[in-house]
């Protein structure tokens, strides 16, 4: 027993260090840094799962990146399916050390641009030119050769490259009347710190997922979880989306011009909030995320 609980104490240990590298890769993969923490913590269930099978890896990290490489995959295939939009052949396309800093465009490219990319393409690009890991540890991952490795990132680059110099004319995002006043009126309340008000907003069975955290469930655990922010004063929190999905924006007040430090999700059922994720103590999912104020 003693084993085993030290085995699941490295793995939590191996994990924790890379999670921000991983997630920084799913982001790139997915299109979305929320969709990229999904992953990632699919990719940590399935490690747990697999790490009970097989003797340690010689190589955890390159292991834990092939595990969330794979889910990766999983999710754009799920996602496609969902899609009525996608063809065949995006599906069938599913299937199948420089400097990071040596190209400024593309390292700096936007989530949505890398998912222009084919993913064979995108993820040997996020690999070896914003990871900066080396053709090997590439082909560990993605279970390629070095000459595919080779094609795939050459013919990536010149892509991106490309579509990073492009016009971007994508819509801001809206709300709804109805939403947007159900959010500024969330917002409202959080800043005047009036936390009564904003537990008789939480529906009975509500879940809360503190990121990297803690998880909780029901009105009566959730509600405990808004004392931390009672006891701060230097937050600001501001109405918004990340990656175009509604969100709470949340800002130090000692640092006005900075960007957000983190956000917070919310989900409602009519006007009660049946789930909170709390991005606080995931800071590093900040990274490419698309971020808009509520106009």
């Amino acid at each position: 027993m003693t084993d085993i609980s030290a085995e699941r104490a490295e793995l939590d240990r191996l994990f924790g260090e890379a999670r921000p590298r991983l997630h920084r890769y799913c982001a790139r993969m997915t299109g979305s840094v929320i969709d990229a923490e999904d992953v990632v913590q699919e990719a940590f269930l399935k490690a747990i799962e697999a790490s009970a099978r097989i003797e340690s890896p010689t190589n955890p990290e390159a292991w834990l990146f092939r595990i969330s490489h794979n889910a990766a995959l999983d999710f754009l295939r799920r996602r496609a399916r969902r899609e009525v939009a996608h063809s065949d052949e995006d599906l069938d396309m599913i299937a199948a050390p420089v400097d990071p800093m040596r190209d400024r465009d593309i390292v700096a490219a936007s989530l949505r641009t890398f998912m222009r990319l084919p993913v064979v393409q995108r993820s040997t690009v996020i690999l070896r030119d914003v990871l900066g890991y080396s053709l090997q540890e590439v082909c560990e991952v993605t279970g390629g050769s070095i000459p595919s490795i080779k094609s795939a990132l050459q013919r990536g680059r010149m892509r991106l490259c490309k579509l990073a110099q492009e016009p971007d004319d994508i819509e801001p995002p809206v709300l709804a009347e109805p939403e947007r006043a159900r959010l500024i009126n969330y917002v409202e309340r959080f800043n005047a710190r009036d936390f009564d008000a904003i537990r008789n907003m939480l529906a009975e069975d509500v879940r809360l997922d503190l990121v990297n955290r803690i998880q909780r469930k029901g009105r009566s655990e959730v509600g405990e979880y808004f004392h931390r922010y009672s006891l701060r004063s230097d937050w600001q929190f501001v109405p918004g989306f990340v990656d175009r999905c509604p969100a709470i924006l949340v800002f130090d007040l000692h640092d006005l011009g900075a960007q957000p430090t983190s956000f917070i999700l919310l989900d409602w059922m009519n006007d009660s909030v049946i789930s909170i994720r709390d991005f606080l103590f995931a800071r590093y999912a900040m990274e490419g995320a698309e971020l808009v104020t509520l106009s």
